[in-house]
């Protein structure tokens, strides 16, 4: 029967199975993952994925700088019910999706919402500098994009997906991987992607938001 949970439900019950098979007792490391994902034939950010789920549950610690060593783990158990999407599918949907309508949003934008554009990322530096995330500001902006086509269904698939960063997975990849300086990339991003529409550029702002969509899931997984 073909197995319809989520990859990284999948790798995360193969990393039990190793676990058990190597002996790994509580307290022992496993390998780096760079040689852990060589073992199983999976790439390093579908691996991550699956250690973020099996830290959730609280059967390894990924310490950082040291390695992913096991706590507890019991030989039946397996992640049954999913902690969320995919963070990489989640960001690459997003880029699909986003680099799409933004074609549509350049050719109907008006100076007064390049105005809201430009204010909203000027909020969102003053929340980075100041050591806060800019969430709300970053929902702002992109939620702002994807309504302005007028097509509501499209508009509110942009926010599902975003809200999306607040479920288990996404969000403890986030509080790992996020940082002021990944936020100041990310604004930089933002920026790129005002002047195209500044420009009405529609092929300029499609390939700034799908380059900074595609480079978000990267700097979250393959850090």
């Amino acid at each position: 029967m073909h197995d319809t949970r989520r990859l990284y439900q999948q790798i995360a019950d193969r990393v039990r199975i190793l676990i058990h098979d190597g002996r790994y007792a509580p307290g022992s490391r496993l390998p780096a993952e760079r040689e852990l994902a060589q073992q199983l034939g999976v790439s390093r950010p579908s691996l991550r994925e699956a250690l973020i789920a099996l830290e959730i549950e609280g059967a390894i610690e990924i310490r950082m700088g040291s390695g992913i060593y096991v706590l507890s783990i019991s030989k039946s158990a397996s992640i049954a019910s999913p902690l969320g999407e995919s963070p990489m599918e989640l960001m690459e949907a997003r880029a699909a999706i986003e680099s799409t309508v933004i074609v549509q949003a350049a050719g109907v934008i008006t100076d007064e919402t390049l105005v809201l554009l430009r204010e909203i990322l000027n909020s969102m530096r003053s929340e980075i500098e100041e050591g806060r995330k800019p969430i709300e500001q970053d929902r702002q902006f992109h939620l702002t994009i994807a309504e302005l086509p007028g097509n509501a269904i499209l508009a509110r698939i942009v926010a599902n997906l975003f809200d999306e960063r607040h479920s288990p997975m996404s969000d403890r990849i986030r509080g790992r991987f996020e940082t002021r300086q990944t936020w100041s990339i990310a604004l930089a991003e933002h920026e790129i992607i005002l002047a195209a529409l500044e420009a009405r550029n529609p092929l300029a702002a499609q390939a700034a938001m799908f380059s900074h969509l595609s480079a978000s899931g990267r700097r979250w997984l393959e850090n």
